[in-house]
């Protein structure tokens, strides 16, 4: 067995809570590149941010909360609404990375992540690294979900997700099922249908909000989430609990006739879909913005799921994994959300330097 570069903590992933809990290591007082290091799968700083499609701007995006000790606004003026997101955050990241100077080696995929006598192996496609202890903060943009239904094989259209979607105007001329009831769904919708001909179908009846969204809201939505997580379950979708904003593009979508929606159909078929009823509709693409799932599967010799499919999480902030207390995970459940990604770096970096004896 090769030799295992030995640190205290690894963090895995760069995004937004990889960064803040790196932040918060190092003002624990935790060496760069001793103590602790940080991997990025990524060629570049950005997290997923980078890998967003074109049109989504920082007027069209949820907001960009600042990472801990230094604000978006230093990097990018709040002027600049239409900068493509997946410009102006890899630089405000990049900027962060450099100020900071935290310890980020990049590019190294983890490929898995097991037990060694105590210790915990990260193995990586370059080397391999022994680590009292790991927080993970691999986000979901690496497992993207599309659901299984019958025929799908058989559509000889076009089928993509989410991730892969960069212009609407690829899409003219042809005849677009988009399915899903999140905010990038939306989000495609209102695009697509000024371009071409779309049908949008739903698991579930799309929530909508009209009024502002609240901190009080906020701290609700977290509150559901956690729960679920404290409780071992797999946690739901934000949008699910809190709605989606009623936003003047979507008023004008609606105004147009883009957001009649229909219930899932029962099959796909070589030329479209078909729903229990029998009726059918004809289509070129079918677009799943249907979500992502956790990027955990490098976990998986940890053993960390419990009887009800999800993990047990415990801590201050349910980043802890109680099965495994070396292990904790941010931007995972309540801290899914950027600015509860900040609050769970904090956490994590706290509760894993104390168990470690680090501080």
């Amino acid at each position: 067995m090769r030799g295992a570069i030995k640190v205290d903590i690894v963090v895995i992933g760069a995004g937004q809570a990889g960064l803040s809990s790196a932040y918060h290591l190092m003002k624990l007082g935790l060496r760069p590149g001793r103590n602790f290091i940080v991997l990025d799968k990524n060629e570049k700083p950005g997290g997923a941010w980078q890998h967003r499609w074109p049109s989504l701007t920082l007027s069209t995006v949820n907001r960009v909360h600042d990472l801990p000790g230094m604000a978006f606004s230093d990097v990018v003026s709040p002027s600049e609404t239409e900068v493509r997101a997946s410009v102006a955050v890899p630089g405000y990241f990049a900027a962060y990375e450099e100020r900071f100077q935290l310890p980020i080696y990049r590019p190294v995929a983890v490929k898995v992540v097991c037990d060694r006598s105590g210790r915990l192996r990260v193995e990586t496609d370059r080397e391999a690294f022994s680590a009292g202890g790991i927080i993970n903060a691999t986000g979901t943009w690496e497992t993207p979900q599309i659901p299984s239904y019958p025929g799908a094989e058989l559509f000889a259209g076009r089928q993509l997700h989410s991730r892969d979607y960069q212009t609407a105007a690829e899409f003219a001329g042809q005849h677009v099922i988009i399915v899903g009831s999140g905010i990038s769904a939306l989000q495609h919708l209102d695009e697509i249908s000024q371009v071409t001909a779309t049908t949008w179908v739903t698991r579930r009846e799309p929530q909508f909000r009209d009024r502002q969204f609240t901190a009080e809201d906020g701290r609700a939505a977290v509150a559901i989430v956690e729960d679920k997580v404290r409780n071992g379950l797999v946690p739901g979708s934000v949008v699910s609990v809190t709605g989606i904003p009623w936003t003047p593009a979507l008023k004008a979508a609606a105004a147009r006739g883009a957001l009649t929606r229909l219930p899932m159909f029962s099959e796909i078929t070589q030329h479209g879909v078909r729903w229990l009823d029998g009726a059918e509709q004809r289509a070129d693409v079918i677009l799943w913005a249907t979500g992502f799932r956790s990027s955990l599967d490098h976990l998986a010799p940890l053993q960390l799921r419990g009887e009800k499919c999800g993990i047990v999480m415990g801590g201050r902030l349910a980043t802890e994994v109680e099965r495994d207390p070396r292990v904790h995970l941010v931007g995972y459940g309540p801290s899914a959300s950027t600015i509860g990604a900040n609050r769970a770096g904090g956490a994590a970096a706290r509760e894993l330097a104390t168990r470690l004896g680090l501080v």
